[in-house]
């Protein structure tokens, strides 16, 4: 029977400390297009109506300035229900969903998006007719965001 101080001592050597490394799922152009069909389902997508401003080339992917309009009068008969921005390469293929009624006033938001990499983004806007319109943009980041990895 070996003694307490026997036993510690046997324990501490073998003690074995498991080490997660967490990343983030690599994204793909197919889980793009898996997000957008999420929203839209098999409704058509057409060009146009949709403009996003966003800078084509940037330093530091953790804070990039992104606005989308959209030609719509906002009217009861006539306005955006929603508009959805998806990019590319980013663990999460969907950055936001942003809901509107014709009290909105105008058919436009603004924030900042954090993006991995250079990709694309993708923003579709639905209207009251349920059409589907859209705008996308490749973007070259110099400095990626979301690739911290955790030890």
């Amino acid at each position: 029977m070996p003694t307490r101080r026997q036993f510690l001592s046997l324990a501490g050597g073998v003690t074995v400390i498991p080490v997660l490394t967490l990343r983030p799922l690599d994204a793909t152009p197919a889980m793009l297009n898996t997000a957008i069909r999420n929203v839209v389902g098999e409704a058509p997508i057409r060009t146009g109506k949709v403009k996003l401003d966003i800078p084509p080339l940037v330093e530091n992917g953790n804070t990039v300035p992104m606005t989308v309009s959209v030609a719509s009068p906002m009217t009861l008969d006539d306005y955006v229900k929603s508009i959805h921005v998806f990019n590319e390469k980013n663990p999460q293929p969907n950055i936001g969903n942003f809901y509107l009624t014709p009290s909105s006033g105008r058919a436009q938001i603004s924030t900042r998006i954090r993006l991995a990499d250079t990709q694309k983004v993708v923003a579709i806007a639905r209207l009251s007719d349920d059409s589907f319109w859209q705008v996308s943009a490749d973007i070259v980041v110099t400095l990626a965001a979301c690739t911290e990895e955790l030890n």
